[in-house]
């Protein structure tokens, strides 16, 4: 191999980031807003490490390979971070741009003579491999940006849902029973419970998708006296629709919070999904070493494939698109659960309705 296409490259990469800039300018819709130096960022960075990858005049030891390798990965990444700081740049653009990059440079270095073989599989398997790593910097970079949207737009949204359940709540105090404020008082308290709790959910979600863990603190538990409190507090909710079944006192190591949102959560679903004439059973049961609560509802069964996808983030079953909510709760109480060194299953069959099953250690974690 020759130095022809390492010297052209270097002669012309002023040349080729021209023609590159007007064909992205043309072709990449996102490129219209950015000036030059902007669109260009690391591009002229990654052609001199290319003329380098061309050279036959540089001794390409292992340390030199290594080390070249590392800095087109830089490069490569640089260039995705910065294209996913601007909103316009999608993944598609920004692969695209390299394809136009790789289309301008072979149009250049071959107008006098065609590249060698080995000349050409350099190229095309850098080019390949900036694609790689700017996309997969540009994912791991916007995620991140999402994430700090989500994490500063649920703090935000805090104070305002504060205030207003607060005032909310003196209202209701100043109230009696009976009186018609008195019933809108106390729905307007679970409207913004339920948004406080949307809240946290994408909170908590956004934290998971970051790979952190969910913080709570664990304290010894009466079961059976949370799971009452939330029956109660349900049935003055949604009307005299759920029972408990427990044998005995049951006591656990556990978050009482979050083992809160796991139960509310499951049995709010029994009353969006279930045959809203029948009542919702919360069985509460234990071994020497197992919690079991089980949370059950008649109603049509949960088909097979959508039981699959229950547990997934953002992810609906058809019954449940036309429903409000974020798709995380049942994703964050699988997480809780688990949390709690413990499982939740599903089980829904044709006429003997669904059952949502938590276990729980009953040993300290």
């Amino acid at each position: 191999m020759s130095n022809y296409a390492s010297d052209r490259l270097k002669q012309n990469a002023e040349r080729i980031m021209q023609l590159w800039e007007v064909r992205a300018r043309d072709e990449v819709s996102a490129s219209m807003h950015q000036d030059s130096l902007v669109l260009q960022n690391s591009l002229p960075q990654y052609l001199n490490q290319l003329v380098d990858e061309l050279s036959t005049r540089i001794d390409r030891t292992p340390t030199r390979i290594a080390t070249d390798k590392v800095e087109s990965k830089r490069i490569g990444k640089q260039h995705g971070h910065e294209r996913a700081g601007y909103a316009d740049y999608s993944m598609s653009q920004l692969i695209f741009e390299y394809h136009i990059l790789r289309q301008v440079i072979f149009q250049v270095l071959e107008e006098e003579a065609p590249l060698e073989v080995q000349e050409r599989d350099i190229i095309i398997g850098s080019i390949e491999q900036a694609v790689n790593d700017a996309a997969t910097q540009f994912s791991k970079t916007l995620r991140d940006i999402q994430e700090l949207f989500m994490v500063t737009l649920t703090h935000d949204l805090r104070n305002p849902i504060n205030v207003v359940k607060m005032g909310t709540q003196l209202i209701l105090r100043r109230l009696e029973r009976g009186d018609t404020h008195f019933d809108v008082a106390a729905r307007m308290i679970g409207a913004i419970n339920r948004l406080d709790s949307m809240i946290q959910n994408l909170l908590d979600a956004s934290r998971l998708r970051a790979g952190q863990s969910l913080k709570f603190e664990v304290e010894e538990c009466d079961l059976n006296l949370l799971v009452q409190n939330i029956v109660e507090d349900l049935n003055f909710a949604y009307g005299k629709r759920f029972v408990v079944v427990s044998d005995s006192e049951v006591r656990s190591y556990c978050s009482p919070k979050e083992i809160r949102r796991v139960i509310e959560n499951l049995a709010i679903n029994a009353v969006k999904y279930g045959d809203p004439t029948a009542l919702i059973t919360l069985r509460l049961q234990q071994t020497e070493t197992q919690i079991s609560l089980t949370i059950h509802n008649e109603g049509d069964p949960i088909a097979l494939d959508a039981q699959s996808i229950l547990f997934q983030q953002f992810r609906r079953t058809t019954s449940a698109e036309e429903q409000t909510g974020w798709g995380l709760g049942l994703f964050l109480a699988k997480s809780i659960t688990e949390a709690h060194q413990g499982t939740i299953e599903v089980e829904s069959l044709e006429g003997k309705g669904t059952n949502f099953i938590i276990q729980l250690p009953k040993v300290p974690l």
